[in-house]
């Protein structure tokens, strides 16, 4: 057993190494599902995430006889302290060896850092933002993991509450039966919720029909989610870059846009066929041949999932919620889709949660949250 050397990312290559290190830790495991590469690289540059704004952060690697052992990065978000009044210090892009020795350094490197910028604790798995992965798996070990969602081994949790972190909040994900009919009661219901509030779809032919109304969906956006645990809403510079990132390949008919009497956002649902195989397939690069898996999962494929929901605070309770996933389960019943995916989603937002007892599904995954002060 060596010395353990922590060192800063501070070159491109370095970051390289940050990126690559998981590739290496969950080689050949079928549940842990590779991001691509160059994504994970713009978002953690400072000069190409738009979050920097607002955050800093510093990255680091564990290293064993110069072999990598462990990663972290520690992330100070301005306007978390602004928004929840804390002064907490968040650590994501953690994955290590089973060694406590690796997970107390790393952990405490991030709260050295942490504390020399005034910060009074520390929680995590966080992004920048709701929109990166977030939330330490704690059940669904045997589930396949997504897009944009964390996977780790077991022990992970272990090692984290030896060292004197608890829970702070959790994230599920539901796993839901498409049924194969619409029942008349809720084509009935969803007329009546549309004729009392004045609402009316948004019926995209293509994914640049939904453009127009993207900066509206994500200022609709940072209102529902505003009073979640650690949100901070989004700039129009992130408005901007996801809107370019992610609007350009959507499939139209999987996203339920529902629009008020001033043709603004009501309600939305960004749905799309489920990445994950392809994704394993593609380990990280989209060339050569990346992104031909990505294509023919974006094609053909029996399972969803479930990117991106919300209702304006004002519509909320009202059946819009049921009125989105109404529209999208027509869509999925004409495609063939067997099986829906839900994103992470806080288990405190009852109102976002409970439609779900009215389906066919169960909570597959849990992610967690820890703290520490």
């Amino acid at each position: 057993m060596g010395e353990i050397l922590v060192k800063k990312v501070s070159t491109h290559n370095d970051l390289k190494k940050f990126v690559d290190f998981p590739f290496q830790l969950y080689k050949g495991n079928k549940f842990w599902v590779p991001p691509l590469k160059f994504d994970e690289i713009k978002t953690l540059r400072k000069d190409k995430n738009p979050a920097f704004s607002y955050c800093e952060a510093e990255y680091w690697l564990a290293y064993r006889e110069g072999v990598p052992v462990g990663r972290i990065a520690g992330i100070i978000n301005h306007k978390e302290f602004e928004r929840w009044n804390t002064r907490l210090v968040r650590f994501g892009w953690v994955d290590f060896i089973d060694d406590t020795q690796v997970s107390r350094i790393l952990i405490d490197t991030v709260n050295a850092w942490g504390r020399s910028k005034g910060v009074t604790g520390i929680h995590g798995p966080l992004g920048f933002t709701d929109m990166d992965p977030e939330g330490m798996l704690v059940e669904g070990f045997d589930q396949i993991s997504s897009l944009s969602a964390i996977y780790n081994f077991p022990y992970y949790n272990d090692h984290i509450q030896q060292l004197g972190f608890r829970k702070a909040t959790d994230w599920v994900q539901f796993e839901i039966m498409i049924p194969g009919e619409i029942p008349a009661k809720v084509e009935r219901m969803t007329r009546i919720v549309m004729q009392k509030y004045d609402l009316h779809l948004l019926k995209p032919q293509k994914a640049s029909d939904i453009r127009p109304y993207a900066a509206k969906m994500f200022a609709m956006y940072n209102e529902a989610f505003h009073d979640l645990y650690g949100f901070t809403p989004l700039t129009r510079e992130q408005m901007d870059d996801y809107t370019k990132q992610y609007f350009g390949f959507i499939r139209p008919e999987f996203v339920s846009m529902i629009l008020d009497s001033n043709d603004d956002v009501a309600g939305f649902g960004i749905t799309m066929p489920d990445l994950s195989l392809a994704l394993q397939k593609a380990n990280g690069h989209l060339f050569p041949f990346g992104f031909i898996h990505l294509l023919r999962a974006m094609r053909k494929n029996d399972t969803i999932h479930m990117y991106l929901i919300g209702v304006r605070p004002d519509y909320q309770g009202k059946g819009v919620l049921a009125l989105i996933y109404h529209e999208l389960n027509k869509a999925y019943i004409a495609a063939g889709i067997k099986i829906a995916r839900t994103h992470p989603q806080l288990e405190e937002n009852f109102k976002a949660i409970s439609i779900w007892k009215n389906y066919d599904g169960r909570v597959n995954i849990r992610r967690r949250c820890w703290i520490r002060e």
